[in-house]
């Protein structure tokens, strides 16, 4: 299983395999038609009462991904979606944040890490 995460900012190229978008908001100043994503799963991003209380801060990101893994419990269709194409393919989830240590998409891979 390969899974990798990049910021949706960086330069799109053949490595990143398919490529999947896991934030509930569009990311500003890309546009839809450039975005070069092959599917949106904004439903398994943190809940926006999680994303505000989180605001990124490292000082919450144990307690932040233990909060997220219990908000995706019932996300196991989106899961298995990731899951299913990384056995066939590189995945890159792709995120929006400047913060590349302690966002969504990297604690979303640490539990997917667990499941294999």
């Amino acid at each position: 299983m390969n899974i990798q995460v990049k910021r949706i900012y960086e330069e799109s190229n053949e490595s990143d395999g398919f490529r999947i978008l896991v934030d509930r908001l569009w990311p500003r100043g890309i546009k839809k038609t450039e975005a070069n994503i092959d599917l949106w799963l904004k439903d398994i991003a943190p809940s926006d009462s999680l994303r505000k209380w989180f605001n990124h801060d490292p000082k919450k990101w144990t307690e932040f991904q233990k909060r997220y893994a219990q908000e995706i419990t019932d996300k196991q269709e989106d899961i298995d979606i990731i899951l299913d194409e990384g056995k066939k393919k590189k995945v890159t989830l792709l995120f929006g944040s400047k913060e590349t240590e302690h966002n969504n998409a990297v604690a979303l891979l640490n539990i997917l890490l667990t499941k294999i």
